[in-house]
């Protein structure tokens, strides 16, 4: 088994807990269902922000989906003049027998202008992707 990166990127309109919450577990959730990831198999976490984005830590939203066990970082990412604002990134280090190009990395929001070659390859159900989140809410949160 060889540990793979999985990366993604979301965006918030403000810097609000709640929002930064939202759109994290939204793009976590995206990443393990396309992907079909387990907690097991995730060596590690790094989520970053940049610097406008503070008033929470993303790797909460992990823990809110059952990643009790899963080691997470929270950082800043490198004040570029011009970067795209209030973004949040994520670099899931994955134990997988998988290439990496059968890796799907997921860029939402504003940060699909991050990497527009890598759009969601599969239409996914929102709505029940949204119902699995709150069901793990309920059971981890």
């Amino acid at each position: 088994m060889i540990c793979r990166g999985v990366r993604g990127a979301t965006t918030v309109e403000e810097d609000k807990p709640e929002a930064i919450l939202r759109a994290t577990r939204e793009l976590l959730a995206l990443l393990i269902h396309v992907n079909g990831i387990c907690s097991e198999d995730v060596s590690s976490v790094i989520f970053t922000t940049t610097k406008d984005v503070v008033s929470q830590y993303p790797a909460l939203a992990a823990r809110q989906l059952g990643w009790l066990d899963v080691p997470l970082l929270c950082s800043h990412e490198m004040e570029v003049p011009g970067s795209l604002p209030r973004c949040i990134r994520i670099l899931l280090h994955w134990n997988t027998e998988r290439s990496q190009s059968e890796i799907q990395h997921i860029y939402l929001g504003a940060a699909q202008s991050l990497r527009p070659d890598k759009s969601l390859a599969e239409e996914v159900d929102m709505a029940e992707l949204q119902q699995w989140i709150e069901e793990q809410m309920e059971r981890w949160g």
